[in-house]
């Protein structure tokens, strides 16, 4: 094993912990974006604190930080395993970022772009799943719960479906399999603040104002 594998992985962490939701908080408002609302680090948050234009950069900018993870992993040519740790680490740097003392955001944004380039398929499946969810009930938490718990679901059955034999015999169902299952344990355990919010009603809908008890994202 070269020293490849576990530099794109440490390098994904740190990419992943990029906190730019924190940044444009801080910079635009002189706050940390932490403070507010539901006290993540996240574009939802940021939408919060500082508006419509700053919650768009911020969710741009986490996406691109994810598909920049796995791009760097897949150019250095360091297998299938390796990438999928790297997409693993890329969201784990989100969610407990090393510059933010570990205490991040929720890591769906950055999952986005892990997604675009690790399996689009699935992630084009998760995001349907979050629209048509967050659409319906306006829980922007419900849609995001839903589409990571999705995610095993459509790699698992395309595995199982046997679309993920190459040519060269090699298989990427299992990786593939265990970095969305992965993905989608961190997304749904950093919500778990929202699951208690959502069982008890006092969730925050989409188009209104956190209360003190209700506050989503």
């Amino acid at each position: 094993m070269t020293a490849a594998g576990p530099f794109a992985v440490l390098l994904a962490y740190v990419l992943g912990s990029v906190p730019f939701s924190y940044l444009i908080v801080r910079i635009h408002r002189g706050l940390d974006v932490r403070t507010i609302g539901s006290r993540s680090a996240g574009a939802t948050n940021v939408l919060r604190a500082s508006g419509g234009w700053a919650a768009l950069a911020a969710l741009l900018l986490d996406v691109a930080k994810g598909a920049a993870a796995v791009l760097v992993a897949d150019s250095l040519d360091v297998g299938i395993w390796w990438c999928a740790a790297a997409a693993v680490a890329a969201v784990a740097g989100h969610v407990f970022p090393l510059f933010l003392a570990f205490r991040g955001g929720k890591g769906v944004a950055t999952a986005a772009g892990v997604l675009a380039l690790l399996v689009p398929w699935a992630g084009l499946g998760a995001l349907a799943v979050f629209i048509l969810l967050a659409a319906w009930t306006r829980y922007v938490s419900l849609g995001s719960i839903s589409a990571a718990a999705s995610l095993p679901l459509l790699v698992g059955s395309r595995w199982l479906g046997g679309a993920f034999g190459e040519p060269d015999g090699l298989d990427h169902g299992p990786a593939l399999l265990a970095a969305v299952s992965a993905i989608a344990v961190l997304v749904i355990v950093r919500h778990r603040a929202n699951l208690v919010r959502l069982r008890a009603g006092t969730e925050s809908r989409l188009g209104r104002k956190p209360t003190a008890s209700g506050a989503a994202g």
